[in-house]
């Protein structure tokens, strides 16, 4: 299904992404750990073509997506709709509003202008918030919403776009242990019962663990690892992160019962 082929990205001297190479060959939930500055936000958002590629390609059911250009761009970010840490809502504007600025790629200047959505629109964006368990919040500006209602507002936007692939770029990272489940139990719910592609930036090793089909990791702009969850050991980990030997995965945690854990422990120090 996608392709990445020596994909490549530089800023001036710097290079973020380097000679990225993977297959996919069917839906998955991939999950793409790394520290900061490793590149993992920059490859989304070259698959996304809100960043062009220095060099390499990409190619989606054997169409090359890295050249496209107008039209045909836009309509391939229709296709791969993507979800940001910050949300990326209007927080004045009611919440079934934001969910359907999903549809503007495929709708009129005009139409866009005065806030026209066709009552179908509107019904299927309800449906969805209802499916993500908010459907009573969709009256409401989205700014009256808490961190994890807004990112599943965010995640029905995207799902307007009825994309083939959804791009998560750090979808918990400002999120609290209780919303990050939620939110992660969400992009699953819809990889497994829609069969759609999933790719998720992701700070921790235990949420890869937990959702993801694959993991790839990145270092310094290459990627360093691309295997299943179970093969990402704590040393495999260091590997990834540039860690030494003192390297606790309860540090980068979302896990609540780690957290429960490491607070007990302080206590009884």
């Amino acid at each position: 299904m996608l392709e990445l082929k020596s994909l490549t990205k530089r800023f001036g001297d710097k290079t973020a992404v380097d000679a990225a190479t993977f297959t996919v060959d069917r839906p998955m939930m991939i999950g793409i750990i790394g520290r900061s500055g490793a590149g993992k936000s920059t490859l989304l958002r070259m698959l996304n073509r809100l960043s062009d590629a220095s060099d390499g390609e990409i190619l989606f059911e054997g169409r090359e997506i890295s050249s496209l250009k107008g039209a045909a761009r836009r309509e391939w970010q229709s296709r791969c709709a993507m979800i940001f840490q910050q949300f990326n809502l209007v927080p004045r504007m009611d919440v079934v509003s934001n969910v359907l600025h999903g549809t503007l790629n495929r709708r009129s200047t005009f139409a866009t202008m005065f806030n026209l959505y066709p009552q179908e629109d509107i019904h299927k964006a309800i449906e969805i918030l209802d499916r993500l368990g908010i459907a009573e919040q969709a009256p409401k500006r989205a700014e009256a919403l808490s961190g994890g209602q807004q990112q599943r507002v965010a995640i029905a936007r995207a799902l307007m776009q009825d994309p083939s692939i959804i791009l998560a770029d750090e979808p918990i990272a400002s999120l609290d242990p209780m919303n990050a489940q939620i939110v992660m139990d969400a992009l699953r719910r819809i990889h497994e019962e829609d069969g759609r592609m999933v790719i998720a930036n992701l700070h921790t090793l235990d949420t890869a663990r937990r959702y993801c089909d694959r993991v790839i990791g990145m270092r310094d702009g290459r990627i360093v690892f691309d295997g299943r969850p179970d093969q990402l050991t704590t040393g495999v980990a260091r590997d990834i992160y540039g860690a030494g030997a003192d390297f606790s995965e309860a540090a980068t945690s979302t896990a609540i019962e780690t957290l429960d854990q490491s607070n007990e422990n302080l206590v009884l120090a």
